[in-house]
């Protein structure tokens, strides 16, 4: 009965998103069906590290990324921890595993030329069409996550104040300000809204024409869509538009703490993540200002 605890652990008291409970639960039943299957366990309480190593290094024999295989055993791991939390266990047997080493991903952002000439076409003024030039407005200008802008209802708006109210990881809210454009675009589309939804109360901003709250794929396909037209970069989806919004923000010389803030990370670490765009802009500033430099050229 220990998952199921530490499923309602999660849900309640961590307040981890429905999503992120569902993949720790399915990531614990795997590993749970590998011990019995293998080593004829039944109590992960009595697991040993050479029994999860060996789960590892099935993982990685079937072709699973360092990085995937590191999420599983990060959940593995989050298990073990609420166990010693609870008294069932005295020590992990993850106590010293360290993970697998992965690769870093390099998101390359969109310029900001690319974004401009996105953000100038004209379209159409129908309801799609001005829905989803909405959902870009309102990725890029506020840096929200996909999950967070579909998830925005009408009354997340606060027109009087020019902001909007976001719930993050964790049930965290945050409020986050919108500049005019955006809003001009939003009052052109709550015209229109009416005219597809089907509440009143607790009423999605975002839905499709049945009047249904949107969903994760439409969200993609919208922003891919758009910037096929301008970029020739690899990867177009809303985790690069909020990675443009941190970076442009920075290059203008925005303050670390406050981008921080307004992307809803817990720590200035997970932001300082976007600095690392800056690189090249450093480097056109070092080429001008260095007294060397200059005196050389």
């Amino acid at each position: 009965m220990a998952i199921p605890h530490f499923v309602d652990y999660l849900n309640l008291e961590k307040n981890y998103s429905p999503n992120t409970v569902m993949a720790y639960q399915k990531d614990l039943e795997e590993f749970q069906d590998y011990i019995h299957e293998v080593f004829a366990a039944q109590d992960l309480k009595s697991v040993n590290y050479s029994q999860i190593r060996s789960w590892i290094i099935t993982m990685v024999n079937k072709g699973l990324s360092n990085r995937s295989v590191n999420r599983k055993v990060s959940a593995l791991n989050s298990f073990y921890k609420f166990l010693i939390k609870v008294g069932n266990i005295q020590t992990s047997p993850l106590a010293k595993h360290k993970a697998l080493k992965v690769q870093t991903k390099v998101h390359i952002p969109f310029s900001e030329q690319e974004i401009h000439e996105v953000l100038s076409q004209n379209m159409g003024n129908d309801f799609t069409t001005i829905r989803n030039k909405l959902i870009v407005e309102l990725l890029y200008f506020t840096g929200m996550r996909r999950s967070e802008l579909i998830n925005l209802d009408l009354s997340d708006i606060d027109f009087d104040q020019k902001q909007v109210k976001v719930l993050g990881k964790r049930n965290k809210e945050r409020y986050i300000p919108l500049i005019a454009p955006v809003m001009e675009t939003l009052k052109v589309y709550l015209k229109e809204h009416h005219n597809y939804s089907k509440t009143t109360q607790s009423a999605p901003l975002f839905i499709t024409i049945r009047g249904q709250r949107i969903y994760n794929t439409l969200v993609y396909r919208v922003v891919n869509e758009y910037f096929t037209t301008v970029s020739s970069k690899v990867k177009k989806s809303p985790h690069i538009l909020r990675h443009s919004f941190a970076t442009h923000l920075l290059n203008q010389g925005a303050d670390l703490n406050a981008v921080k803030e307004l992307l809803g990370h817990s720590s200035l670490a997970a932001t300082q993540v976007y600095t690392h765009n800056n690189i090249s802009e450093l480097k056109k500033v070092y080429a001008k200002s260095h007294p060397r430099q200059t005196k050389n050229n």
